[in-house]
């Protein structure tokens, strides 16, 4: 995992491109409309957009990390407790086999409790990606309705992932385990 870039953006956009296409053929509502958005977050200047990087140099992920959550959708005592907030994750569809998307979760994870916070929190309006990320061991603990749109709201305790760096290290071919 590593820090966006601007150079990075054009095979950001490729990727999401294939996610989206990914998405389509199965009926799923995608990121179509906003791929250009998405890939131009790479010159955020606030370094809060990170990739998946595979083989040195192929971009097979992303996702924002952020220090603050959205004001709405978590009580002002969860808004006070040190947390990461995921949002905007898209993996390589071409590597699903590999858990991309969990892999980044558990590296959001392991990094949150290597800089002594609590949580790692995330939204989505899907309820097919609850039971994804449920199944990452989130668990969901507010549905908002937000501008037209029902937000889930999961989170999940900061814990150091045994095994990660060394998945980063060697590329192994699967994700180590991460407890619950």
């Amino acid at each position: 995992m590593r820090p966006a870039a601007t150079s990075d953006r054009p095979a950001v956009a490729k990727m999401i491109h294939a996610r989206c296409d990914w998405m389509e053929r199965r009926g799923l509502p995608t990121w179509r409309e906003s791929v250009d958005d998405l890939a131009g977050q790479c010159d955020n200047p606030y370094g809060d957009v990170w990739l998946l990087e595979m083989d040195g140099s192929r971009i097979v992920g992303r996702t924002t990390v952020q220090d603050q959550g959205p004001p709405w959708g978590w009580t002002t005592e969860e808004r006070s407790e040190p947390a990461f907030y995921l949002n905007t994750s898209v993996t390589d569809p071409a590597l699903r086999h590999l858990r991309l998307g969990t892999l980044m979760a558990w590296w959001a994870l392991d990094r949150a409790a290597g800089e002594g916070r609590e949580w790692v929190r995330r939204d989505c309006l899907w309820p097919d990606l609850v039971r994804y990320y449920e199944a990452q061991g989130f668990t969901l603990f507010h549905e908002v309705e937000r501008t037209g749109y029902r937000l889930h709201m999961l989170g999940r305790r900061a814990e150091r992932i045994e095994g990660l760096q060394e998945w980063f290290r060697t590329g192994m071919p699967a994700p180590p385990s991460a407890g619950r």
